[in-house]
Formats: C-alpha cells, structure tokens, sequence
C-alpha cells in the first residue's frame, strides 16, 4: 500500500500553535509513529502552505502510484474550491482528516468544500485521526 499523506496550510506549526487543540507532537513526530506503526505501507509525506502546490501533489497521486491520499488540509478546508476541484480530478481516494473536532469549534470551521469529494472524513481524535485514515484503506 503506496499512501500519500498531505498536510496543508499552518500544519508545520503542529506541536508549537495551540498545544491545548492540537496536541504537543510535532508533525514529523506524527509522521515517524505513522511509518513506525504501518509497516506494510510505503508513504510520502507532504506538508504545503500553499494551495496550489497541494492541488499539484494531488493531481499527480495517481501517474506515482498512490493506493490513496490522507489529506489533512488545514484551513483551506473551508474555502478551497481549488484543492476541492483537485481531488475531484483524480480517481484515487481521498481521506480528510483534522485533528480537532472542527463540528465542536467555531462555525466557519464546521463547513468543508472538499467532504464532498472525499471518501471519508476523520475528526477530533487527534494524532488518531490520521491512523484511522490509513486503516481506513486496509478494509
């Protein structure tokens, strides 16, 4: 299993920015127990403040083999029709992630235009949220 893990704007502040929400784990601390837990995946981890380069990374999921995307998108969730249309292109899937529960915090955060388009959305378990994802390719 060949997975793709994105992660969008402000994720590279992960263990740094808002500790109480997001946890004190680093992203390539994430990343680590990520490789270390799935043995049988081979993965690639992206993280990108800038949109366009996430759309890039997407579009190009399938010509490099990707079984599947985990898309952590960040902020852009909720604005980027953009990525939106990105995911829409490909016919690999795509799971959507955050760590926090965004239904439990503030209203422009509730709404996503890429769930949609995405296989499945995981939310408010934390670091969880992105093992539940990569199980979520093995069923």
């Amino acid at each position: 299993m060949k997975l793709l893990i994105l992660n969008g704007v402000n994720l590279n502040m992960t263990g740094v920015r808002e500790k109480d929400v997001y946890g004190t784990q680093t992203l390539e601390d994430i990343n680590l127990e990520l490789t270390n837990r799935f043995k049988n995946c081979e993965f690639e981890f992206y993280q990108s403040n800038i949109e366009g380069d996430l759309c890039g990374r997407i579009q190009c999921a399938e010509k490099l083999g990707f079984d599947g995307i985990v898309l952590n998108a960040g902020a852009f969730t909720h604005y980027s029709y953009a990525l939106r249309d990105a995911i829409a292109s490909v016919t690999v899937p795509v799971v959507e992630v955050h760590m926090s529960n965004v239904h439990s915090r503030e209203e422009f955060r509730r709404k996503s235009v890429i769930s949609e388009v995405c296989r499945g959305v995981i939310c408010g378990f934390g670091k969880n949220s992105y093992f539940l994802a990569v199980e979520s390719f093995n069923l």
